[in-house]
């Protein structure tokens, strides 16, 4: 079977390949289509609804079975107005910068004592066909909590900046003072039993 992943993201593509390399499916992206993409406004109020906006767009426009994924980043200690949610970088309105938000999310953990424990909240919407959509936004597909505090690290890699403010809750280190870190493995499982349970015998 063939399925197509909504992602014009090579990188995200191969990952996901290798997450679904023993299913017996054939996972394309948009990138392999040929024609126009639709032109699509993610204007959900969550990672599911904006998923939920790519695939049906992309049903529509292809008509094979296809999903979609976004994610969110949420904090424990924020009530949900503070939430930055799908809006990570934009805050008041605003584009932040790489140092913008630094600076923003460092101030917002010194509001709570110095740090604020969060994770990203990924969300999957899959279409097989007119009558069979599955979705999930669980918390088996999000990522592991971390800490943001209110102390950078010196390091920085552009277009991740909050990467500098990331502390490893069971070893209390910053990311980038770790030898290897790999957040992805709970993701990854959690897509595969997505996967299977929306795939059944097929």
């Amino acid at each position: 079977m063939k399925i197509l992943y909504g992602t014009t993201n090579n990188g995200k593509l191969q990952a996901m390949k290798n997450v679904l390399k023993d299913f017996d499916i054939e996972l394309i992206g948009l990138n392999d289509l040929e024609g126009e993409l639709p032109k699509i406004r993610e204007d959900g109020k969550t990672p599911l609804e904006n998923a939920e906006i790519k695939a049906r767009a992309y049903f529509k426009a292809f008509g094979i079975p296809v999903f979609s994924c976004d994610s969110g980043l949420y904090f424990e200690e924020l009530i949900e107005e503070e939430q930055p949610g799908l809006h990570v970088r934009r805050v008041g309105g605003k584009e932040l910068t790489d140092e913008d938000m630094i600076e923003y999310y460092a101030t917002l953990a010194g509001k709570h004592g110095g740090k604020i424990t969060g994770r990203y909240r990924n969300a999957i919407y899959f279409i097989l066909d007119e009558k069979h959509h599955y979705s999930s936004m669980d918390m088996s597909i999000a990522t592991e909590p971390f800490v943001l505090v209110e102390k950078p690290h010196e390091k920085r890699v552009k277009g991740f900046p909050l990467d500098s403010l990331s502390v490893d809750i069971a070893t209390g280190k910053y990311y980038y003072d770790l030898e290897v870190k790999d957040v992805s493995t709970s993701v990854d499982d959690g897509v595969r039993v997505f996967f299977t349970g929306a795939l059944g015998g097929r």
